[in-house]
């Protein structure tokens, strides 16, 4: 990655055009084509351009020469033909890194984190039950956990959710349905466990038969959530 910072003006022609006036900015220009344009009050950049695109170096022209222009970048997207053009005045820092390959963000707290603990925690849903299997197979897909009663009463269908929206029940309605047609599995009930479930989900959901669980994820994973409890 390239890091410059620049006195310079940015001119984008393409389906908009716009202007940068004559400012001190920083310039990302990235491994993968990526131009960007920053000032220091916001994290996104005032204008920028996606890959595939590629940047040539121009002369000033005379007009360029007396405003005090020292250097032309043309920025042009293959694709699209959209162009930044940007007048150089000054440059003030100048340097590239070899970043190497990144790892990505790694999610803590995902529907699968959340899956696997309540599948190790199930008395979380209820005393005497029993995980049979996780991603419960079936016709329309997989279920998230599949509960069987101790006592040989039936089964438990739960989907996980972080964010429980009207949504999450419909599909767990559609594998309750399709699940209680199975006379080794039925009576199937229904549970709906989310971080958060909207109140249109839970008036849906209990108006269906199904139990909703709001799931501390902090509290699972053996750390205090510094929620304020009444016990």
């Amino acid at each position: 990655m390239r890091l410059v910072i620049a006195r310079c003006s940015v001119d984008y022609s393409g389906r908009l055009n716009t202007h940068l006036p004559l400012a001190t900015r920083l310039i990302m220009l990235k491994a993968d084509g990526t131009v960007a344009f920053h000032r220091d009050i916001q994290y996104s950049p005032l204008n920028w351009m996606s890959p595939p695109c590629s940047l040539t170096r121009e002369q000033p022209d005379d007009v360029d020469v007396e405003d005090g222009v020292i250097e032309r970048w043309r920025v042009t997207h293959a694709k699209t033909g959209d162009a930044l053009l940007v007048r150089i005045h000054e440059i003030v820092h100048d340097t590239a890194h070899d970043l190497g390959v990144d790892p990505g963000l790694i999610k803590d707290g995902v529907e699968a984190d959340l899956q696997r603990l309540l599948a190790e925690q199930v008395s979380v849903v209820g005393d005497n039950l029993t995980l049979v299997r996780r991603e419960y197979p079936t016709a329309i897909g997989p279920v998230d956990l599949l509960l069987r009663n101790d006592d040989g009463s039936g089964t438990v269908a739960i989907e996980v959710k972080r964010r429980g929206d009207i949504d999450g029940v419909e599909q767990l309605t559609r594998y309750l349905e399709l699940l209680n047609r199975d006379p080794l599995l039925a009576p199937v009930t229904g549970v709906f466990a989310a971080q958060e479930i909207k109140p249109q989900a839970r008036v849906l959901a209990t108006d269906r038969g199904i139990r909703c669980i709001t799931l501390d994820y902090d509290e699972m994973k053996g750390v205090q959530s510094g929620a304020p409890r009444l016990f």
